[in-house]
């Protein structure tokens, strides 16, 4: 039985997503105390919950202690099975964070799964679900197919929006090809998606919201393709997720580099500061000569700890860190970390 310190490190909730995760791919029980200890209300919340029943859905894992508020609790992982499941996180919790908890396990599982999920898909705190589907899921590309569909966007604080996982897992029985990403290569195009609700249409948000990004990247010189959409919502929101795609010349890889960086809309939040957000980070990242950014390294530490290899991010964050931890615990590897290089 694996122990873990929820207090390590960041203390946030990513260690128990983390956890769930590893202890389903590895079939590894855990003990978990001090969760969410660096949090001003620690303990599970609603959306930790549903990550722990859609696992109970596909694999038919135990657990005890799973209640909201709970500081400790105790895991024991099922199997992976070859599932259509419904997902509700409620309101507007994250979609992309229990996607922590579930895509990795799956992924490595030799299994078909197709999750339905309803709940937040661009809400605080969280990935939006554009730059899930478009810069996490192609970095998985080797190891199985990936579909995602937005049905509906969820904006804080009601929520509702409907999210289609479909996932084909293509690793038992193949190569696993290790992480080799240390080199960046030659900056191809930048794409992006600014998406608002139907209310904020006449006042042009995401088309402002876009056109600021355009401006601003416009003296990188290679071709910007951002997506203007309105859509019905539950709430009222907007947002907007930029990815650059790289090229690495003489070289034959199967999986593009791509960085990426979002802003989400707030009440009193102009739109063009939205769209600045955006890629004024976008360019932090680029100009940093990382080949992930340092919101997706974390979520990749588990995958590194599986295949091996060595990745360079802009930034070895809290969350990276915290990552690490877990990730030793679960797999025979130790993690190296030089200057902004990860390795193992």
């Amino acid at each position: 039985m694996i122990k873990l310190d929820g207090s390590h490190g960041e203390g946030g909730g990513a260690i128990l997503r983390q956890a769930l995760a590893l202890s389903t791919l590895t079939g590894k029980s855990f003990e978990i105390n001090n969760i969410r200890k660096g949090r001003p209300q620690p303990g599970l919340k609603a959306q930790h919950l549903h990550s722990i029943i859609a696992l109970e859905k596909i694999s038919g894992c135990s657990v005890t202690n799973c209640e909201v508020g709970s500081e400790a609790l105790t895991f024991i992982p099922g199997e992976i099975k070859n599932k259509t499941i419904d997902i509700d996180v409620g309101t507007a919790g994250s979609i992309t964070l229990l996607m922590q908890s579930l895509i990795m396990p799956i992924v490595f599982s030799g299994k078909k799964v197709t999750l339905n999920i309803t709940g937040g898909t661009d809400v605080k705190w969280s990935q939006p679900i554009d730059y899930f589907t478009n810069v996490v899921v192609p970095r998985l590309k080797d190891y199985a197919d990936i579909e995602v569909k937005t049905m509906l966007r969820g904006y804080y604080p009601k929520g509702g929006g409907k999210v289609i996982v479909k996932i084909n897992s293509k690793a038992i029985g193949a190569e696993l090809k290790p992480l080799e990403l240390t080199d960046q290569g030659e900056l191809l195009q930048i794409r992006g998606v600014s998406h608002a609700s139907s209310e904020l249409e006449n006042a042009r948000v995401a088309d402002r919201q876009a056109s600021t990004a355009e401006i601003l990247l416009s003296d990188l010189k290679v071709p910007i393709n951002i997506s203007r959409q309105y859509a019905n919502s539950l709430s009222i929101g907007s947002g907007i997720t930029l990815w650059a795609m790289f090229i690495k010349k003489y070289v034959n890889i199967s999986v593009p580099i791509v960085l990426g960086a979002d802003s989400l809309g707030d009440k009193g939040k102009k739109a063009e500061e939205v769209g600045r957000e955006a890629a004024l980070n976008l360019k932090k990242e680029i100009s940093s000569k990382a080949v992930i950014d340092q919101y997706l390294t974390d979520q990749l530490i588990p995958m590194l700890g599986i295949v091996r290899g060595a990745v360079k991010t802009s930034k070895v964050t809290n969350h990276t860190k915290s990552n690490i931890y877990v990730t030793e615990q679960f797999l025979d590897v130790k993690f190296k970390i030089e200057g902004n290089i990860i390795s193992v």
